[in-house]
């Protein structure tokens, strides 16, 4: 007898179809809000940095005084460039300066910064109590900063008055001395900046696998030398914003010269110069821009490599 074989049911039921790799069923609320929370931000973004950064390009081109409205504008091409390297005596002081900032921040300052979350990081007595003086600094901003040092390190200031040097024809001028201005203003700078370095180098060791510093002390190495060729290392992403940071820092330097001395007296730096040639007397839009330009091309550099050590695919 022959058996007859039914047709599997499956067979006559319809074929599903396939949910497309990467679709997303958004609703129209979804995706308002969505838009709202990254098309709105980046908006901002373009207007305010993007775009005002691409007009100061383009006006290191340009001679204007600022007045007359954009119709005054001239086209000069390079000659900008040409002046502030030629003709203004305040480059070398600014580029000067600006290395020097580097040089302290990336051989004291940086090393100071990560000894000190070394030591917090092995929880000694008091260690709340280190943690938020060292922190202190980073709440306050640097106008106000600049203001507390300020009366610090003036004329009648209170160093002078713990010196004795109370007369004003006698008394040390910290800050109008070209041969000592801008080492307190790194001192200034300095001390803030450890704190920021601590608290970033901190946060990274407490991430840090407990099993690697078990594995080196089980080899007999000690905890110093575990810290400097382990953990050190293994921080790798952490180093790397800490030398962008501390580039970046340093050739930004505006906020505390201008404070103090209003960036004069061999204080100048590039923000400063900056500063001067739009906002100044003299309202050099072009040189200022053309000062901007090439502050904004020094930064890239470390920029890139920082995006670049976050995003390769040697980092996924």
């Amino acid at each position: 007898m022959t058996s007859v074989i039914d047709q599997p049911a499956a067979a006559a039921l319809p074929a599903k179809k396939k949910k497309k790799k990467g679709s997303h069923n958004f609703s129209g609320s979804d995706r308002a809000t969505l838009g709202a929370f990254v098309g709105l931000p980046t908006l901002l973004h373009v207007l305010f940095v993007w775009v005002p950064a691409v007009c100061t390009i383009l006006l290191s081109f340009t001679f204007w005084d600022g007045i007359g409205g954009l119709k005054n504008i001239k086209w000069v091409g390079f000659t900008n460039y040409r002046q502030i390297f030629t003709l203004d005596e305040n480059l070398p002081v600014a580029l000067r300066n600006n290395i020097l900032w580097l040089a302290v921040f990336a051989f004291i300052a940086t090393p100071l910064g990560i000894l000190l979350a070394y030591y917090i990081d092995k929880n000694l007595k008091g260690t709340q109590l280190y943690q938020t003086s060292f922190y202190l600094p980073l709440v306050i901003s640097l106008a106000v900063t600049g203001i507390i040092w300020d009366n610090v390190f003036r004329t009648d200031g209170v160093l002078n008055s713990i010196l004795g040097n109370t007369n004003p024809d006698t008394a040390v001028s910290w800050l109008g001395d070209p041969h000592k201005n801008i080492w307190v203003v790194l001192f200034i700078a300095s001390w803030r900046h450890i704190g920021y370095i601590m608290l970033l180098y901190l946060a990274g060791m407490k991430s840090v696998d407990p099993s690697l510093r078990e594995a080196s002390a089980i080899d007999g190495a000690t905890e110093w030398y575990t810290f400097r060729r382990v953990i050190i290392p293994s921080l790798r992403p952490v180093n790397v914003i800490i030398v962008v940071v501390t580039i970046i820092e340093s050739l930004r330097a505006f906020d505390l010269v201008f404070i103090l001395n209003r960036g004069t007296n061999g204080l100048q730096t590039l923000g400063v110069l900056v500063y001067d040639n739009i906002q100044g007397e003299s309202t050099r839009i072009g040189w200022g821009s053309a000062y901007a330009t090439l502050l904004f091309i020094i930064c890239l550099g470390p920029i890139m490599v920082y995006l670049y050590q976050n995003f390769s695919k040697g980092n996924d």
